[in-house]
């Protein structure tokens, strides 16, 4: 079976992206490059979008994809408490339509606090996807913990596994992969370069062979989403070739 492919709307820069309408003007060129999803991330969401969101899961069904949701915040609090705001994150997600809802780790402290998700995922149709991110809450030692609890408490949660955001946490993405690929559900495909001190992502193209060889330890059969810079005169024909790219490799 060919890998699912996702288009993550972030790809195309969020300037452009809100120059062009927002995230619904993408959805043409995602589905003319024979994508399967889109990503719709809640931070380009206007608070009209984000009142009207059937309206955009109706134009994503139109286009033939699926969707997933993204929210920039954390399972977990500062403090260790479960984020209060993540039954109305999940409500969101379901009014899209999402499969799932991806958020970031947070600070995860103890089993106790996990326990609440228990009966709120149980109870909602939309699964719940956790990324590891740049902060020292998306370092593997972390996420490791979170695996362990979530085998031990019989969670339904699984990992996405995002392949450059190790870097900016001083990890190694390969070693993560070593330890988290049984709990990974969904791929954020993502090479970086280094620049003086810092990272920047770039298109697959224009980096080392690095990635590939980091995708291949990774499940074969989990979604792949595009979160590298999608950039070009014909963005349809760009995004059809990594679209291409990614169900082939």
């Amino acid at each position: 079976m060919k890998n699912a492919i996702i288009v993550v709307t972030a790809a195309y820069g969020n300037a452009h992206v809100t120059a062009m309408g927002g995230q619904q003007a993408v959805l043409p060129i995602i589905a003319a490059a024979g994508a399967d999803g889109v990503e719709i991330r809640r931070e380009l969401l206007t608070e009209q979008e984000l009142n009207a969101l059937p309206t955009l899961a109706a134009a994503i069904a139109s286009h033939s994809l699926f969707a997933c949701y993204s929210a920039p915040q954390a399972l977990f609090n500062d403090d260790g408490a479960l984020n209060p705001a993540l039954p109305a994150l999940l409500e969101e997600a379901h009014s899209l339509n999402a499969r799932w809802l991806k958020v970031s780790l947070g600070n995860f402290q103890s089993n106790h606090a996990a326990a609440a998700l228990h009966d709120l995922l149980n109870a909602s149709p939309v699964a719940l996807v956790v990324e590891n991110d740049q902060t020292r809450y998306g370092k593997l030692a972390p996420m490791q913990r979170f695996q362990a609890a979530v085998a031990v408490m019989k969670l339904p949660v699984t990992l996405t596994f995002d392949m450059a955001n190790w870097l900016w946490v001083g990890e190694s993405p390969e070693t993560a992969a070593s330890k988290l690929a049984p709990l990974v559900s969904y791929i954020h495909v993502k090479a970086a370069q280094q620049v003086d001190t810092h990272y920047r992502a770039v298109a697959l193209d224009d980096a080392e062979p690095r990635w590939l060889e980091l995708l291949r330890q990774l499940p074969g059969d989990a979604p792949r989403g595009i979160e590298f810079p999608l950039e070009g005169a014909d963005l349809t024909a760009v995004t059809r070739h990594y679209v291409n790219l990614l169900r082939e490799v």
